[in-house]
């Protein structure tokens, strides 16, 4: 008898830096798009609404209506449009294009803020072309207020600012310029988020960014993304991202996981049950809380094992600031597995609905990406080639 030789299956490539970049950036704008439309409510209203959980992209919640059921907010969400989280990115990767280096607050003061005000770009929402701050919240119109009107320093601009997740949102291409370093995004995040928040708003954007960079460690795993953010994250921000780690270690299906992961928040967010009615003291600075959006992205990390759909419906089914839980989670997820991760049919329909190039951003950072790893290079071996004299035998 002959004797039969094992299959052997091929082991899974382990994805690039380049598709790694493209996976995160196009995956954290389809989470944005799909979180759109259900932002604000909760999981209980969202299966009432559309008669389950969602599982795609769907309409704009009060359906033709949009333009006058929101007087204060007429947007567009819904049908593949991304919000000011993926504009907030891109504009993001196009200082990244200008500096072609590593930034900080000074970069948000003489190129964001420009961006911001001087540059029309299309706004899906709007269904129109038109400045980036016009469509952007109050949070992010600080930035303009206190940086172009008031002269403010760029690294401590953001304090008094709404203390909420917009610093966060955007911080995606910062982890992805220091892949596999999530110590050095930490820091850059936190300088370049100075401009624009404080307290636990930019703390998360320095640990958001720390996640997305160990997201890139060849190998990485939900639970190594996880420990990274838990061993860079400060005050209320590291409680709640280890108690909704713990709440989304106990489940593998979304739809279980949603309850407990807003419990294991709840005692973090400052907001309070009534996303559309806060309390009080919310978005406040304060060395207790956290903003909700990141714990739950990386709790439904944990809860998809890093699986793109699994993790991003799990954030959009979540309700409340779904459409900044999910570019949190398609972020990760995307840098994790690559653009392959990503389902092609969604970021295809996105990206037509929205007119928007979702791989011109990536390829334009991964360029930029490249050159700062030489400079970063560069400069590492002339320190140590300082380092070196200073500590050689006396001759």
């Amino acid at each position: 008898m002959t004797p039969q030789t094992p299959p052997f299956s091929t082991p899974t490539p382990i994805p690039t830096l380049d598709d790694r970049i493209t996976g995160s950036l196009v995956g954290a704008a389809v989470g944005d798009a799909l979180g759109g439309p259900v932002e604000g409510y909760t999981p209980e209203q969202i299966v009432e609404r559309h008669g389950g959980r969602v599982t795609g992209i769907v309409g704009p919640w009060n359906g033709d209506a949009w333009r006058t059921a929101r007087p204060i907010a007429p947007y567009h969400k819904g049908d593949g449009h991304v919000t000011d989280d993926t504009l907030m990115t891109h504009a993001l990767i196009r200082v990244y294009e200008k500096v072609r280096d590593h930034l900080d607050a000074y970069a948000v003061a003489e190129h964001l803020v420009p961006e911001l005000i001087g540059r029309p770009v299309w706004i899906p929402e709007l269904e129109a072309e038109a400045l980036p701050l016009q469509r952007v919240f109050l949070a992010e119109k600080w930035i303009v207020a206190r940086l172009h009107y008031g002269h403010a320093d760029p690294r401590e601009a953001g304090t008094g600012n709404i203390v909420n997740c917009g610093a966060a949102m955007y911080m995606a291409p910062v982890g992805l310029v220091n892949a596999a370093h999530p110590a050095a995004a930490y820091a850059e995040a936190l300088d370049i988020a100075g401009a624009h928040q404080s307290s636990y708003g930019r703390e998360a954007a320095g640990v958001f960014a720390a996640a997305v960079a160990a997201a890139c460690v060849p190998g990485a795993t939900p639970r190594s993304v996880v420990d990274a953010a838990l061993a860079l994250a400060k005050d209320g921000t590291r409680a709640a991202i280890e108690a909704a780690a713990e709440a989304g270690d106990a489940h593998r299906d979304f739809e279980s996981a949603l309850a407990p992961l807003r419990r294991a928040v709840a005692p973090f967010d400052s907001v309070g049950p009534d996303y559309r009615a806060p309390s009080l003291d919310a978005r406040r600075p304060s060395r207790v809380h956290s903003i909700e959006e990141l714990p739950v992205a990386l709790g439904m990390l944990l809860v998809g094992d890093g699986d793109y759909r699994r993790t991003v419906l799990g954030a959009v089914n979540y309700g409340r600031d779904c459409d900044s839980i999910a570019t949190m989670a398609g972020a990760l997820a995307g840098a994790l597995h690559g653009e392959s991760a990503v389902p092609a049919e969604w970021a295809k329909r996105i990206a037509e609905a929205s007119r928007l190039d979702l791989h011109a951003p990536a390829a334009a950072l991964t360029s930029v990406t490249h050159e700062i790893f030489t400079r970063d290079t560069a400069r590492r071996r002339a320190h140590e080639s300082a380092y070196a004299t200073l500590t050689g035998p006396t001759r």
